[in-house]
């Protein structure tokens, strides 16, 4: 779910001398604009799970929400963008990947099957596991890029909750995942073995991620106890 390598700083210029971002910059005041606004999107989506799944119940949710939860994550299509022009440096094919992820969930499971999307308890807490994280990496890397450093909660939040986060999301994504099979199967029998295939590479794609999300902690978190030991 999380992208721990992915820094959304600005690509390195010719100069090594300016490592600490400029918010003058275009190419940075824009990502800070871009991370601002995404966490503020994210906020409102959490809000609405929140509000709507304690007073109304789960089973509202998807009806509050779906719609503007799609349109937020699609605004995440432009992080693809931003590693292929090579705006910010981050890793295209994990990017992609994760981007793809989530548009198969609101795009083609939540759009395509709704009522029996919003018929699971899986589709809030999916929302809470992407919410919870977009919100603190959108605004780490505001942060990051408004002042060139970032507190040390902040840090720990988004190489810590991905423990509880991640396999909350992902098993929710792959729960909604396997109840569209059916329903697909009677609308076509090739986008049935489309999402047993996606099915079966999710398992063990989201543990390699999962294991190299955990390295990403060690060495982020490793750095501030050696400044500490010397």
């Amino acid at each position: 779910m999380d992208r721990p390598e992915d820094s959304q700083q600005t690509a390195p210029a010719a100069s090594k001398a300016e490592r600490k971002p400029s918010p003058s910059n275009p190419k940075t005041t824009y990502l800070i604009l871009y991370n601002f606004v995404s966490a503020l999107l994210w906020s409102v989506v959490l809000g609405r799970v929140v509000v709507i799944g304690s007073i109304v119940g789960w089973q509202q949710v998807f009806l509050g929400t779906s719609e503007f939860t799609k349109w937020t994550q699609t605004l995440a299509g432009l992080e693809v963008l931003h590693a292929a022009t090579g705006i910010v440096r981050a890793p295209l094919f994990t990017t992609l990947m994760q981007v793809a992820s989530r548009f198969l969930l609101v795009w083609g499971i939540a759009f395509n099957f709704p009522i029996h999307t919003s018929r699971s308890p899986a589709y809030s807490t999916m929302l809470l596991a992407w919410s919870i994280t977009e919100i603190i990496r959108y605004s780490y890397f505001a942060v990051n890029l408004t002042r060139g450093k970032v507190p040390g909660f902040m840090t720990w939040l988004r190489y810590n909750t991905f423990f509880v986060l991640y396999p909350l999301g992902i098993s929710s994504e792959c729960w909604l995942i396997y109840r569209a099979i059916g329903p697909a199967s009677s609308l076509n029998k090739a986008w049935e073995w489309v999402l047993k295939l996606i099915l079966f590479v999710y398992v063990p794609g989201a543990y390699v991620l999962y294991t190299h999300m955990m390295a990403q902690r060690r060495k982020v978190l490793r750095g501030p106890r050696e400044k500490k030991g010397q």
